[in-house]
């Protein structure tokens, strides 16, 4: 596959923290699959997309310390 000037666009990772990060329209996709706050307990002050981002950053670099 070449990259296109519409294809990089829609790839472009740039403005994210890390590259591993979830963008807006990706998370809008994985979202759906997160369980959702329980009604019973304490409530979640844990953010799901950070959980996540910190997830895909794991299996991306493999916690490397130069990164």
């Amino acid at each position: 596959m070449t990259w296109t000037e519409i294809t990089r666009c829609q790839h472009d990772r740039r403005e994210l923290r890390y590259a591993s990060d979830c963008t807006d329209t990706e998370w809008a996709l994985i979202e759906l699959l997160m369980p959702r706050p329980s009604k019973v307990g304490r409530p979640r002050k844990t953010c799901m997309r950070s959980v996540w981002d910190a997830i895909q950053y794991i299996a991306t670099t493999g916690c490397q310390w130069a990164l």
